[in-house]
């Protein structure tokens, strides 16, 4: 089986992403297909099997995804209507779990968590720290913090799966994960392996 991969090209480490969903399809022997989306027309297009939001800035990219009609290319509200219709396993990087948290597009969040945008403060306060991840068999994960966003740790209603310090930084919620750090910053491609056996598997 052939995984197609749709990921969002808005903003943010896009071609990063590229790579880690490489290194994951050889490491875990998923052939994958990449599909780059900018608008509307191409998500609807291409009929993918799994999603990737990355980071930047939300704002811009609610702006420059957002609706056709605001001047956006569309993709976003099409996105999130796809997910909550169909389920498709989908993986949010730090803004990309922002806008999973928090679509805005008059529907319900993808992912049932509050979080709040840039709480760990300007870009001169990222910082590189391990990662626990109950997900893995190797627990500890290199975790990248870029202007961070926080989920609100009492409105969590979902599974925690990524600690930092004993404060939840990832969250999954059936096949949709969002992460408030950069998995694909790192050599460590593990998140990405999970999307692809997550897609995998919903196929079988």
């Amino acid at each position: 089986m052939v995984v197609r991969v749709g990921l969002c090209m808005l903003q943010g480490a896009r071609h990063a992403h590229i790579r880690s969903l490489q290194q994951a399809s050889e490491r875990s022997g998923i052939e994958i297909v990449i599909c780059e989306l900018r608008t509307e027309s191409q998500l609807l297009k291409q009929h993918c099997d799994a999603y990737i939001l990355p980071g930047g800035e939300s704002t811009t990219l609610r702006r420059t995804g957002g609706d056709v009609k605001s001047g956006g290319s569309g993709i976003l509200p099409a996105l999130f209507s796809h997910l909550r219709e169909s389920n498709s396993p989908v993986l949010g990087t730090c803004a990309g779990a922002i806008l999973l948290c928090d679509p805005r597009d008059g529907g319900d969040p993808l992912l049932p968590a509050s979080i709040d945008r840039n709480a760990y403060g300007r870009q001169t306060e990222s910082f590189q720290d391990i990662v626990t991840v109950s997900l893995f068999d190797i627990a500890e994960f290199p975790g990248v913090f870029i202007r961070a966003p926080r989920f609100e740790q009492s409105s969590i209603r979902c599974e925690s799966i990524a600690l930092h310090n004993e404060e939840v930084v990832g969250i999954r919620y059936d096949s949709r994960m969002a992460l408030t750090f950069h998995p694909e910053l790192t050599e460590d491609s593990r998140f990405h392996i999970w999307l692809l056996q997550q897609a995998s598997h919903s196929s079988e």
